[in-house]
């Protein structure tokens, strides 16, 4: 584990007191062994001298009582004098302190020349260092001896073991006076930084509302005598004047801390409740939280501010039919709509941080990148329409792409519109359907109109021929046929005026039961001649509409042919009326048993002149016939091969024709908008 602050303080306080007590010891010890030495070098140089001038008298008297009186009184001087002894001029011992007899060794250990006022040699004896003088005994120029005086080096090594030991209590002393004094001054800072620390975790975790700062014995409107209560810092104990905006002080200057600071340094009440750089640091701390509480509340508030926004912008987005999304530089989609959602069959959450090639297939998704990355690279809007394929069938969509860009012009991103358009496809194409069907109709009423009196006049004359000639023989067959292939052309021209429509309709009032009998009264005997059945599936009630009766009944004509040459033989037609799915409407089913309708011919049986029949056997105007009666009646028709009756068949059709009863319709009331045809 780390120290802390104070640890560190208190290491690098001890390791600095140790050092330096370390230094000062070693150094004091050196100076003082080097001071005791050079006092006994000094010292054993003054007995040395003075003892060799004294005994120049009793050498010279070879007076032996008096130099060993005068060595053993050199001895009893102080402990520190070891030995004393007198050497003559051959070396040999005249004298000496020694009590279990002279050493030899010590005659030759340290010598000393004529010239020489004495010589000093540190000798070991095993026990301890001794300091050996010798000096000359001498008068004038004749020497007579020499003179050896020991002392112990010892005792300098004891006074300096007693100047170390004062050294080391003297440090060790001082580490102690340091720490209680460091205690006593690191205690408030510690604890300030603490509560520092604490505050700025409490902080972190959110609690903008800590205090760090001590409590002030004045404050700012007991100095000032202030009562000024709507000043942002009357009875505010926490934060101080110069840090808060908006004062009411004369002397403040308006704004924040950056812009009055300069006049508060001069200020009564800085002067006297400043404190040193911790009770600052503390201050400053406790303002640097109130100024983010202020923000964070602004942010907040903008936050919560641009989530509405954000909100009723999306709400309007997903209110709009047309899709719309967008995209970064690059390329992945950021923002969507609901309506985008259901283009792809998917939620936002699946949508949002994709690219193209994670929500198309792989053509596709290689399509729309070429173009994203076309459009970020010149920055020119795209305007498309794509046909999309899915389950449901196919989609047209008409899509806008236009380049986001930057305050730089740079482009950011994109957005893309679009709308289904499917309907509008088929609006359009009903509207050239119709616009085909009214050309051809005009142009089968001219035909109809230009070759029905011809064809009148060659009936006629053909017919007066039949009468005149003989019944047996080869011109009355040629005739027979002339009249025949005449009356195929009038009723030729007569499907192209109905086509045309150009007849006037006769509205009444009539049952939809009673005219498909009449209808059925007519045909069923000839669908009989070919085993053809028809059933007959009536409402309980009489089904009454008000229209064109004659032409409903040409509806029913045609249908009932065309499910008549489904068959062909031995089969059977349904005949089902009802009510529809509103109370003014009537629905008429008539299905067969015949060979259908291959389901790529469904959409093209209403083309005028489009038949599956053979030559001479329809002319293709019969189902266009009856779409224009059907749709001048306001009524729809559906086509459905195999049938959607309850009949288990696998073949044939049913043709559902929904007519509304138009029993509020007055007279000449027709030609309402078609709604549908299936």
């Amino acid at each position: 584990m780390k120290p802390g602050f104070r640890g560190k303080i208190y290491l690098g306080l001890f390791a600095l007191l140790l050092i330096q007590g370390l230094v000062l010891f070693f150094w004091v010890s050196q100076v003082m062994k080097d001071a005791l030495t050079e006092e006994i070098k000094t010292r054993g140089s003054s007995i040395g001298t003075n003892l060799s001038a004294r005994m120049v008298e009793p050498m010279l008297a070879m007076d032996f009582l008096q130099m060993k009186v005068l060595v053993d009184e050199t001895v009893q001087l102080s402990d520190d004098i070891f030995y004393t002894f007198v050497l003559d001029k051959k070396g040999n011992a005249l004298i000496h302190t020694f009590k279990k007899g002279f050493p030899i060794a010590l005659k030759t250990a340290n010598t000393v020349l004529d010239h020489q006022k004495e010589s000093l040699k540190l000798l070991d004896t095993g026990d301890q260092l001794i300091y050996d003088y010798a000096v000359p005994v001498a008068i004038n120029a004749n020497r007579l001896g020499t003179l050896r005086v020991g002392l112990f080096q010892t005792r300098i090594q004891k006074a300096v073991n007693k100047i170390m030991i004062s050294a080391v209590v003297t440090i060790i002393a001082t580490i102690l006076a340091a720490a209680i004094v460091g205690t006593l001054l690191l205690n408030p800072v510690t604890k300030s930084i603490k509560k520092l620390h604490n505050s700025s975790e409490q902080a972190l975790r959110g609690n903008l509302d800590v205090r760090t700062a001590p409590m002030l014995k004045k404050n700012c409107w007991d100095i000032m005598q202030c009562r000024k209560k709507d000043c942002p810092a009357y009875k505010n104990y926490h934060h101080r004047c110069w840090y808060l905006a908006g004062t009411l002080c004369p002397t403040c200057v308006e704004g924040e801390f950056a812009k009055k600071i300069d006049s508060c340094l001069q200020c009564t009440v800085h002067k006297n409740c400043s404190g040193d750089e911790i009770q600052s640091l503390a201050e400053s701390f406790d303002a640097m939280t109130l100024s983010l509480k202020g923000n964070l509340s602004d942010l907040k508030s903008a936050e919560s501010i641009l989530n509405e926004q954000k909100a009723l912008l999306q709400t309007i987005l997903d209110a709009i039919p047309d899709f719309i999304s967008l995209q970064d530089h690059k390329g992945m989609y950021i923002s969507v709509n609901k309506a985008f959602c259901e283009i792809l069959n998917k939620n936002k959450n699946e949508i949002i941080g994709k690219q193209n090639n994670d929500l198309f297939a792989g053509k596709l998704a290689k399509l729309y990148e070429k173009e994203d990355q076309l459009m970020l690279e010149t920055g020119l809007p795209l305007t498309k329409e794509n046909r999309l394929s899915g389950q449901n069938g196919s989609r047209w969509l008409h899509v806008v792409k236009i380049p986001v860009r930057e305050s730089t012009d740079r482009v950011k991103g994109l957005v893309c519109s679009g709308r289904d358009i499917t309907q509008l496809k088929a609006v359009q194409e009903q509207l050239t359907h119709a616009q085909k069907m009214e050309s051809v109709g005009r142009l089968a009423a001219g035909v109809a109109h230009e070759i029905n009196t011809p064809l009148g006049i060659i009936l006629g004359y053909a017919q007066l021929l039949l009468e005149d000639i003989e019944q047996k023989g080869q011109i009355h067959e040629d005739v027979k046929t002339i009249v025949k292939q005449t009356r195929i052309c009038s009723k030729i021209v007569a499907d192209l005026l109905n086509f045309s429509r150009s007849s006037e309709s006769i509205i009444s009032e009539f049952d939809i039961n009673e005219a498909m009998e009449e209808v059925l009264g007519v045909a069923e005997h000839t669908f009989s001649l070919n085993h053809v059945t028809v059933m007959r599936k009536y409402h309980k009630t009489p089904l009454l509409m008000r229209g064109d009766k004659e032409k409903i009944k040409q509806v029913f004509i045609n249908l009932l042919n065309n499910a008549f040459d489904a068959i062909q033989q031995d089969g059977s037609i349904c005949v089902d009326t009802g009510a529809g799915e509103t109370q003014n409407e009537i629905t008429i089913s008539i299905s067969d048993t015949g060979h259908g309708i291959a389901k790529e011919n469904i959409k093209k049986i209403f083309e005028p002149f489009y038949t599956t029949k053979g030559p001479d056997q329809g002319t293709g105007l019969g189902l266009s016939v009856t779409f224009g009666i059907i749709k001048e009646h306001n009524g729809t028709i559906n086509v459905f091969s195999p049938p959607l009756s309850g009949e288990k068949n696998d073949r044939g059709s049913q043709f559902i024709v929904v007519l509304p009863s138009g029993l509020n319709r007055k007279k000449g009331e027709l030609n309402g908008e078609y709604s549908r045809i299936g």
